[in-house]
């Protein structure tokens, strides 16, 4: 264990106070803890190089089919579309709730930074038109696309921790679902009450315009195409889970890579091709996309090969037979070791697939649901974001706060979130036992 710790120690030093890339740094720890845990030099390398590629070979094309489907989504303007149609289907009376569920439901198909981007200047739009304070429109918002990012596949954590723990895709979505609205309930709108008091004043370069509504793709075609994953993976599961249809063919067209494939398939027609865009133009976003998304896999590569390195020393089998023996649920162990690496590391992705690879062996000694494990993990990588997080940087400088008003508003929020996940992650393993 102390040697486990000192890996995350270095991975820590080196990537907080160094500011080394995370691959090189994960590359350095794992170096390390073979060392320490007395892995014969000769089988150090490979065993990096198994991790790396075992991890990376189970999810890279579906992180990367959900990039370039996400990119599409933002472009052809269907999140606009989306968030434009709620508020207006919902009124101004309810202009948070709108937003709640905006946040939420572009957050799935768009990773974390592309939906803020995208979405703040609508925000500002609002807030003009309204003159409602703009922390206590944003959070609601922000809650939702922070939530999906955390708890939800295709997002690339909790896709990585799917494959990490050998979990099924669909049934940690739709766990990950049962536990995201009512967590979004209480750190959006709920919370957002109390922050009406807060003042922004956004920089005016983050004013970006909006697009025209003649530009914009139909409602009916911009949902549709947004929740296309959800509602198929969602399906396959369910149908898996009641013997309705069993065989071959449901395995196949289950399979998360199959399913973001299609649905990929059908947004470059429905946004794309079909609202009279040539190939080569849609695909200028799916290039721009798998740029952006590059860091994040180099992220995952690195996690893979120091949670190799503690399986092949045998270090891993003896640390998860230690912490099932701790008196605290396994649940919530693997929730305060994301929490505690999120803190040192501010980097939610880096925190739920270092987690993952310290307590994997906890999922088979207790027999926990990895589904659920993966939730508990994915609630305790967003807690407590402070000032060696971006989002933190990102919220403060785009509304002009004070760090006292940024630590009361989105740090707050982010801690709710990763509270009451684990709440409720909680009580969803009371069901599913009993179940």
């Amino acid at each position: 264990m102390l040697s486990v710790l000192a890996a995350v120690v270095l991975l820590t030093v080196l990537i907080a106070w160094g500011r080394v890339q995370p691959l090189i740094a994960f590359v350095v720890a794992a170096l390390v803890a073979g060392l320490l845990l007395g892995l014969p030099l000769q089988k150090i390398p490979g065993a990096i190089e198994k991790g790396i590629g075992d991890l990376l070979g189970s999810l890279i094309v579906i992180v990367c089919l959900g990039a370039v489907f996400g990119k599409l989504i933002a472009d052809s303007g269907a999140a606009q579309r989306i968030a434009t149609s709620l508020i207006g289907g919902l009124g101004p009376s309810r202009m948070p709730v709108a937003l709640t569920i905006t946040g939420f439901v572009v957050g799935i198909p768009l990773y974390y930074n592309v939906g803020f981007v995208l979405l703040v200047p609508l925000i500002f739009s609002l807030v003009y038109q309204s003159g409602r304070p703009a922390v206590a429109l944003a959070v609601p918002l922000l809650a939702g696309l922070s939530i999906a990012h955390g708890f939800l596949p295709p997002h690339p954590s909790p896709t990585a921790l799917v494959a990490q723990f050998h979990a099924d895709m669909g049934r940690t979505l739709l766990y990950g679902l049962a536990v995201a609205v009512p967590t979004l309930i209480i750190a959006g709108p709920v919370f957002a009450m109390s922050l009406r008091r807060i003042r922004a004043e956004p920089a005016q370069m983050f004013r970006n315009e909006l697009r025209a509504e003649a530009e914009l793709p139909g409602t009916v075609n911009s949902f549709a195409t947004a929740l296309l994953p959800v509602v198929l993976l969602a399906g396959a599961t369910l149908l898996a889970m009641s013997n309705a249809a069993d065989g071959p063919l449901l395995a196949f067209l289950s399979n998360p890579l199959v399913v973001m494939l299609v649905s990929y398939g059908v947004a470059v027609i429905t946004l794309g091709a079909g609202r009279g865009q040539a190939l080569p133009e849609v695909m200028k976003g799916a290039q721009e996309a798998l740029r952006d998304i590059a860091p994040i896999l180099l992220i995952i590569a690195g996690a893979g090969a120091l949670k190799q390195v503690l399986v092949d020393s045998g270090v891993s089998t003896q640390l998860g037979e230690q912490l099932a023996r701790l008196p605290v649920p396994p649940l919530v162990l693997g929730w305060t070791v994301a929490t505690l690496i999120r803190i040192c590391l501010g980097s939610a992705t880096v925190a739920g697939v270092t987690a993952a690879g310290i307590v994997g062996p906890l999922v088979q000694s207790s027999g926990v649901d990895p589904s659920l494990m993966i939730l508990a993990i994915g609630a305790g990588s967003l807690m407590c974001s402070h000032v060696n997080d971006s989002g933190f940087w990102m919220f403060k400088e785009y509304f002009g706060l004070s760090l006292k008003d940024t630590f009361r508003s989105w740090t707050l929020m982010e801690t709710l979130v990763g509270v009451f996940g684990l709440i409720f992650v909680m009580l969803l393993s009371l069901l599913v036992s009993k179940g």
